[in-house]
């Protein structure tokens, strides 16, 4: 009898752990991880169809020889999890002390005999609903084989093989899906439960409605405090007026690119949706979504065009969580979700049934259940388009039981939008003893995202044994912070104290366009941060309205750099202060000089201009003159610092001119 059915033949007699079965090797990579590979049976109902390779990769526990591992499981479905076995090790940290850390890469993906399909293999940027049909059937009769049940059912063949008595399993995302199953098929075994992200035990939902009942929660969360009281009173609604007015299309607006020259965009509600998700990884990126959809729904774009860049929002054709990149197994993704979800139609009919099917489904809730989106958009962000046409295998849902009352540690994210913090309540209250964390300011995968040491905390308590700490309540970084809505005139920008007319207003005009151009450099640099490091890449953003600036031989430089329509700024900053020409078809015309010392001095207009910012705040160009190549190593791997620097030079400069901050 080969190893492997032992392995079951132990299994189905509920006897003892068998004696250790893989063969670990020290893996080339790393001195401190071994390698391995399990053969396990294609479908573990019946091991006589054959086998696939499951990749395998160990940390053992410092001290002694464990009887416990914990299973890092990766999101998806589709994700590879061997690339991330570092990050699980940091992020698990202490609990590690004890007990081993398995890390596979589930069945169909990564080095686990990874599906492909010849129809996937030339796309670029989506999937197409027919592509997606084709590819089921070049699959083939296998593709009913990688659901999360047969996940489940690899997870406890490695724990035989491997010896373990019990299993701590660690899901983030879809993984919490598969660390429920397996704790349903296999309770006996499970040790404890960290799920993270999470994602219930017959989720995801076909509509997604809980993402969308959680847009109007988290927008009105991000305006909380008065945070958006210089933007609008009411973002929900924004954005409802602005989803209405676009109607299914789009809105063109400007983008200004890196070297000066403006391109049209097109954003639809789509886009949007999909800057708001987008905003689970990046917080940055939702924090101007307010000031971004009242500007658009004032008749000015740019600020729109500007975010929907950035956040790529244009992209289509994304599946689970990292779409078509690197890692991530499409073909997989589609052969569970389309086989598990429980989709609102017959799975008899054809496809064009189903989708029919699933329409009058989706059109039956009505457009109240995902305002300020609407059902069109719930309909694009599905996966009912292209699992209507896959080939499903036609076996019956097999049911579940429950879940086991052990040790168990809920993460959410209460920015969270992929999944949302109703999912960790509903999972939470099958589970009677399970700890519920939600942590503020944080998004999607909290172990991996909290700025703060709660949720990393509340780990480590669980395994003592010692009450789970709710999290506090604090400010969320400068950065992520709502930015202040665009003037879209001059008329707009109140004139600085003192200062009447034209010259008052082009220079509060001016220090908006610092302003501006300050969070741009910053983001800049934190998304090409390996090569500011490295000092091989220079960072170039484009104004709101015209020019660019950027980090030019190691100086930050302006081009006609323009945040107001009609006021453009130009000139050097260097840690000795700076000098900016002040023009514009609108602006009051002349030269600022800001000392290191916060002093702005000049004439606009034919008018002086001579003021101080106040003692107890850094100059903002001060601040600005941490971008000097020798200082930029030292701070851009503390973006907490940097968005510091951000915010004081910024209020400074606003002090100084306006006499409050704005």
């Amino acid at each position: 009898m080969s190893g492997f059915l032992a392995a079951l033949t132990c299994g189905a007699l509920a006897c003892a752990p068998a004696q250790a079965q893989i063969a670990w090797q020290p893996c080339p990579e790393s001195n401190n991880i071994a390698c391995a590979k399990l053969a396990v049976p294609l479908d573990p109902a019946d091991p006589a169809q054959g086998t696939i390779t499951l990749a395998l990769r160990r940390h053992l526990a410092p001290v002694g020889e464990s009887k416990d591992a914990v299973i890092a499981l990766a999101g998806g479905p589709g994700q590879a999890a061997i690339p991330f076995v570092g990050q699980f090790g940091q992020i698990l940290g202490p609990i590690l002390s004890t007990r081993d850390l398995i890390v596979f890469d589930q069945r169909g993906t990564g080095l686990s005999h990874p599906l492909s399909c010849a129809a996937f293999e030339h796309l670029r940027g989506g999937v197409s609903p027919s592509a997606v049909g084709i590819c089921g059937g070049q699959i083939g009769s296998t593709r009913g084989f990688y659901t999360t049940e047969d996940t489940a059912a690899d997870i406890e063949a490695i724990r035989q093989a491997a010896g373990y008595e019990k299993l701590v399993l660690y899901g983030t995302s879809y993984g919490t899906k598969v660390a429920e199953r397996y704790a349903q098929e296999h309770p006996s075994h499970v040790e404890a439960l960290v799920l993270d992200s999470v994602v219930p035990p017959n989720g995801p939902e076909a509509f997604d409605g809980t993402t969308f009942a959680a847009v109007r929660r988290i927008l009105r969360q991000l305006c909380a405090g008065s945070a958006c009281a210089h933007i609008t009173h009411n973002p929900v609604g924004d954005l409802a007026r602005l989803v209405k007015r676009m109607g299914g299309r789009s809105v063109r607006g400007r983008l200004i690119e890196g070297n000066g020259k403006a391109q049209t965009t097109h954003i639809s509600s789509n886009d949007l949706l999909s800057i708001l998700m987008e905003g689970d990884f990046d917080p940055i990126l939702r924090a101007e979504f307010p000031a971004a959809v009242r500007a658009a729904v004032r008749g000015d774009n740019a600020p729109l065009a500007r975010l929907a860049a950035r956040g790529d929002g244009g992209e289509e054709g994304e599946e689970g969580e990292e779409g078509l990149k690197e890692g991530f197994n499409v073909p997989l993704y589609f052969s569970t979700i389309c086989d598990e979800t429980t989709f609102p139609w017959s799975r008899a009919v054809n496809g064009t049934k189903r989708f029919r099917e699933a329409l009058s489904a989706l059109n039956g809730q009505g457009e109240s259940a995902f305002t300020p989106f609407t059902a069109s958009n719930a309909l694009s962000l599905s996966d009912v388009a292209d699992c209507a046409g896959w080939p499903l295998t036609g076996g019956p849902e097999t049911g579940t039981g429950p879940l086991p009352n052990v040790p168990t540690l809920i993460l959410s994210g209460a920015d969270d939008l992929r999944t949302p913090t109703a999912n960790a309540r509903e999972v939470a209250d099958q589970i009677p003893d399970a700890r519920l964390l939600v942590v503020p300011n944080t998004g999607h995968s909290v172990l991996g995202a909290d700025p703060t040491p709660c949720a990393h905390n509340a780990l480590q308590a669980l395994f003592e044994n010692k009450p789970v700490k709710a999290c506090k309540i604090t400010t969320p970084p400068a950065l992520a912070l709502p930015t202040p809505l665009p003037p879209r005139s001059i008329a707009e920008v109140p004139a600085a104290k003192g200062i009447n007319g034209l010259p008052g207003r082009t220079l509060g005009a001016s220090v908006l366009t610092l302003g501006d151009f300050s969070r741009q450099i910053l983001l800049g640099i934190l998304e090409n941060l390996g090569e500011v490091l490295l000092g091989s890449g220079s960072v170039r953003v484009g104004g709101l309205r015209a020019g660019w600036g950027g980090i030019v031989h190691g100086k930050l430089e302006l081009h006609g750099y323009s945040y107001v329509p009609g006021v453009t700024v130009s000139g050097k900053i260097s840690s000795s202060g700076a000098t900016l020409t002040i023009g514009g078809s609108r602006a009051a015309h002349g030269t600022l000089k800001v000392s290191a010392k916060g002093t702005l001095t000049g004439v606009l207009g034919g008018h002086p201009i001579h003021l101080k910012a106040p003692r107890s705040t850094k100059v903002g160009l001060e601040s600005s003159a941490v971008f000097a190549p020798s200082r930029v190593s030292a701070l851009v791997a503390n973006t907490s610092r940097l968005a510091a620097l951000h915010e004081q030079g910024t209020v400074a400069l606003l002090q100084a001119v306006f006499g409050a901050s704005r």
